[in-house]
């Protein structure tokens, strides 16, 4: 029992499953913190609402979203700009305060995708394993849940990052505390705004993490099965207005499949791209720099583009 409650605290403490002969095998008491989660958002019909406590739970949805599709996947797994080490760190706390794991885990993952999209070997193929697999079902299986450290060597030498990889549950519990202790504050020091710790609680963490959950997840299932393909690519990536404005940019998938090393998602003059919008701010700042520029090719007509395949490429450091 103390060594399957460790498990929870360190992730090391699991490691010895990773080099099972069965990957895919669901472990469902990996989804027992997902089940917690999403079960705690039903709580809303006892804290009620509060414009303050809606509004919180949307800053942080798109703060987070920001933080995952700007660090953890352009930064962390793409290395598609650069920044300093202190702002690397910040980066990571960012990212992992959306309660997706790791830096480390969230790149390796995403690196073994773009090598092996929709073909074997890919985590999370709709084409493959079907929507559920592919939207989250992958998460609560045998082998999702370890970090494969020969993808990531590049990130493997911060110690910073692997310690954030290891407790990877401590910056969101931190960040739950803190949504409690600042609904009780507010409580007492505004009570007009009508709000309170458990309904911070249920609205600024539960609420907003689930949601912010399942927008990051369209991508991996639904951006593989609707939108249009403009570029032709080894996959099954789409394009997909709904999905980039749902997750700030991301939805331009077959853009980024085709084109994954660029900084920008969007190509287009009415692609948007929220995430590049915010990097090039952060670009302005001095926080980062050398964003990567899409090629030339990317900018010929479509058309031309179509009748010349060409696979696709990762992107990816080493």
């Amino acid at each position: 029992m103390k060594n399957f409650l460790y498990r929870w605290i360190d992730a090391e403490a699991y490691e010895e499953r990773c080099g099972s002969d069965n990957p895919s095998k669901v472990e469902w008491s990996r989804g027992i913190p997902l089940l917690i989660t999403h079960a705690a958002c039903f709580a809303v019909i006892w804290v009620g609402w509060s414009p303050i406590a809606v509004g919180v739970a949307a800053f942080l949805y798109f703060f987070r979203m920001f933080a995952i599709t700007g660090f953890y996947h352009r930064y962390f797994s793409h290395r598609s700009f650069k920044t300093s080490r202190v702002m690397q760190f910040l980066f990571a706390v960012a990212g992992n305060s959306a309660a997706q794991r790791g830096p480390l885990w969230w790149a390796a993952h995403h690196r073994h995708h773009h090598r092996h999209s929709d073909k074997e070997g890919d985590p999370h193929s709709p084409k493959l394993g079907g929507i559920w697999h592919g939207h989250f079902g992958w998460l609560m299986t045998r082998g999702a849940f370890c970090t494969d450290r020969d993808a990531v060597k590049d990130l493997m030498r911060y110690p910073e990052l692997r310690w954030l990889d290891r407790f990877d549950l401590a910056v969101p519990f931190l960040l739950a505390l803190g949504m409690f202790g600042l609904g009780e504050l507010l409580r007492d020091a505004a009570p007009s705004l009508g709000t309170n710790g458990w309904q911070m609680l249920v609205w600024g963490f539960f609420i907003s993490t689930v949601v912010l959950l399942h927008g990051t997840c369209t991508i991996n299932s639904l951006a593989h099965l609707m939108g249009t393909r403009p570029y032709e690519t080894d996959d099954d990536s789409r394009n997909s207005f709904l999905l980039a404005m749902i997750t700030l940019g991301e939805g331009w998938h077959n853009n980024h499949h085709r084109f994954p090393g660029a900084t920008s998602q969007g190509i287009r003059w009415w692609e948007i791209d929220i995430t590049y919008m915010c990097l090039r701010l952060l670009q302005v700042l001095g926080l980062v720099w050398q964003l990567s520029p899409h090629p030339a090719a990317a900018y010929r007509p479509v058309s031309g583009q179509e009748s010349q395949p060409v696979p696709s490429r990762t992107g990816l450091p080493g």
